[in-house]
């Protein structure tokens, strides 16, 4: 968790890396990362989840320019992007550059904006490939400036959101959902239904008191991941299909479960249990959602276990298929040691990645020990749901 003397400091750090005429100019941003708590891939399938923002961050400061988009962020290359030529570029596949360019392309096309130039010095304490979405953050973080700049702060978060998942569906390569976009621009804890992709409903519901949030980052890099996650919403949608249906949502279940000995034939087992999570999980964010507006928070951790019970065996997707190397199942076995009165689950895309837990307060600190003894104490982190979502700070 970040005290306000340790932001106070990454701010300062980041100033100084900015040309000494730019320091009294610059605009400061802040995009937050985002924890998935019910709802593991459902999103794609116009399904249903519980997500909120976290305390963890991309920092931002930025200075107007002319004709082109500068990104200068702690660890990356240096990224330009010129306002005239946003087409994408197969090169820049899986790369920043791409983000960028695509959501520039989506404001300029779908809002006609008249894009600005800026320059945006970045620091990030979201640690990558652990499924806390710093490509989302990244992404609706770029939207928020070009909504300031040149939009007149006009775009609602779910525009911003959709200008994110257009970037990285097409230009940077990822067959994500809307919901980690959406959990980064909301803002707090909301359940999203996204049976009307276009305009999902999201409704605000109040955090669990008296409990803390860990994340343990296991390690890995999701790079190499997109065939696996791909497979995921394809093997729904291929069950869908059967139905003569492109999601799994207009499916009932009951069509569904009737349909069985014929859909193995079909599409396959995998497809059947990873189907058969969907409609289990719906009905399990529509719990967790009841029991947090009722206050009935041990009903709450019951849904957040159980989701993560059906994401290993059903979903499958706590382990790279064929590899020795289960950093995250092995983290999911000893948080299930550790962990008395709270939940914790996998969380995000999967198959490496972080295991969030929800921890009575009090209990945190022999979690963390045990977890960084294995995984590394700068693995292991301390944080809290977030309310404001996406935007300009002071």
């Amino acid at each position: 968790m970040q005290n306000k003397s340790g932001a106070s400091e990454r701010r300062r750090k980041l100033l100084a890396r900015l040309p000494a005429r730019d320091r009294g100019n610059a605009l400061w941003f802040s995009s937050p990362g985002r924890a998935e708590i019910v709802g593991n891939h459902t999103d794609h399938n116009c399904g249903k989840t519980l997500v909120s923002a976290l305390t963890c961050d991309i920092l931002a400061a930025v200075v107007p320019a002319d004709d082109a988009v500068g990104i200068v962020s702690e660890g990356f290359r240096p990224v330009r992007i010129g306002l005239c030529d946003l087409a994408p570029r197969e090169e820049e596949k899986g790369k920043p550059a791409a983000l960028v360019r695509g959501v520039l392309s989506f404001l300029q096309r779908e809002k006609h904006a008249h894009l600005r130039g800026f320059t945006a010095y970045t620091s990030s304490n979201i640690f990558r490939g652990a499924g806390v979405s710093s490509s989302a953050a990244f992404s609706v973080l770029i939207a928020e400036i070009e909504n300031v700049l040149c939009l007149g702060g006009t775009l609602s978060p779910l525009e911003k959101a959709q200008a994110g998942q257009y970037a990285e569906n097409v230009y940077f390569g990822k067959p994500c959902g809307l919901l980690d976009q959406c959990g980064v621009a909301f803002g707090g804890l909301n359940k999203i239904d996204f049976l009307h992709n276009d305009a999902p409903s999201v409704q605000p519901l109040p955090a669990p008191k008296g409990y803390s949030i860990v994340l343990t980052n296991t390690g890995g890099s999701h790079s190499s991941l997109t065939a696996h996650y791909a497979a995921i919403r394809r093997e729904m949608t291929d069950t869908a299909a059967f139905f003569g249906k492109n999601t799994l949502r207009e499916v009932g279940k009951e069509e569904f479960l009737g349909a069985i000995p014929q859909l193995r034939r079909k599409v396959g087992e995998r497809a059947v249990l990873r189907s058969f999570h969907f409609f289990e999980e719906n009905e399990r964010v529509d719990r967790a959602a009841e029991a947090l507006q009722s206050g009935r928070i041990g009903l709450f951790l019951e849904q957040v276990r159980e989701s993560g019970e059906s994401s290993y065996k059903y979903l499958q997707n706590c382990f790279v298929p064929g590899s020795v190397s289960q950093p995250l199942a092995l983290a999911l076995k000893l948080s299930e040691r550790c962990i008395g009165e709270g939940a914790f689950r996998m969380m995000g895309g999967g198959f490496t990645g972080a295991v969030l837990a929800f921890l009575k307060e009090g209990q945190e600190t022999p979690y963390i020990r045990s977890m960084a003894e294995v995984f590394g104490a700068e693995r292991v982190y301390r944080t809290e749901l977030r309310e404001r979502g996406t935007g300009p700070i002071g």
